[in-house]
């Protein structure tokens, strides 16, 4: 059989003598992997750097086997920011995350859209915005799993302002008053994540926030089930972003 698909190079691993096996996160095929002859080649391997846009054609006798990818680099990500640590980091993040908690071969156009619109963001996004783009996107790959989190009002009132914790046991935003006297026990909820704060600036204290409150959720229903931790990429991006209050332009910098 044989398909052909676009999509996202997650990893590509050395295989044999010359050859890769290739995770690719496809739009209609979901993550799929394939044997790519030359993927670790001089010559093929930075076609399949993880981020790669790629047009991929995978064949195989039977559905269950690996099978062959041919791929053609549509668009080189990582190329466009080399030098700025945290971008990598994000990047690294994002595809080691995919890789290890997205069940193979189910389709995700949500989330497919969604990393497309992540990768365009640290390519071309504001050194501002970008760190509030990925973790939107880690809370909406939570929520494609089926644990999303409810920051639309609080647990305890229904309130919709002044929401400025997250209960770590439900996942549900919680206000100031309702929350006060638990407030060593809560998480964060930065305030570009709020109802009532949407739009506005934020800095590194407030993506770091985000980063523990997206990592918090996702170790819990993601990563533990599998008995793993976070990638050693995610933990990179958290700890560059909260190394500094200031913004991630003199983050990259000190890196």
């Amino acid at each position: 059989m044989e398909w052909r698909d676009e999509g996202i190079v997650l990893a590509a691993r050395p295989h044999g003598e010359g050859a890769a096996v290739v995770q690719v996160l496809t739009l209609e095929h979901g993550r799929h992997a394939g044997l790519m002859h030359g993927g670790n080649s001089r010559g093929k391997r930075g076609m399949v750097e993880p981020g790669n846009r790629v047009d991929a054609v995978w064949r195989a006798r039977l559905t269950e086997h690996l099978g062959r990818y041919t791929i053609e680099s549509t668009r080189h990500t990582a190329a466009q920011f080399m030098d700025d640590p945290a971008r990598l980091a994000a990047l690294s993040a994002a595809c080691a995350v995919v890789e290890t908690v997205i069940p193979e071969r189910e389709p995700y156009p949500g989330l497919y859209a969604a990393t497309s619109t992540l990768l365009d963001a640290l390519s071309e996004g504001e050194l501002d915005i970008w760190p509030a783009v990925y973790i939107q996107w880690e809370l909406g790959l939570l929520q494609e799993l089926g644990f999303g989190l409810d920051l639309k009002s609080c647990a305890a009132t229904g309130d919709v302002e002044d929401l400025i914790y997250v209960s770590p046991r439900t996942g549900h935003a919680v206000s100031r008053v309702a929350g006060h006297q638990y407030r060593e026990r809560m998480l964060t909820l930065p305030q570009f994540l709020r109802p009532d704060g949407r739009g506005l600036g934020a800095d590194n204290e407030d993506f770091s926030s985000g980063l523990k409150l997206s990592g918090f959720f996702l170790a819990r229903h993601a990563f533990d089930p599998l008995d793993r931790g976070l990638p050693a990429a995610r933990e990179r991006l958290e700890a560059i972003i909260s190394r500094t209050g200031k913004n991630t332009d003199e983050t990259a910098t000190e890196c």
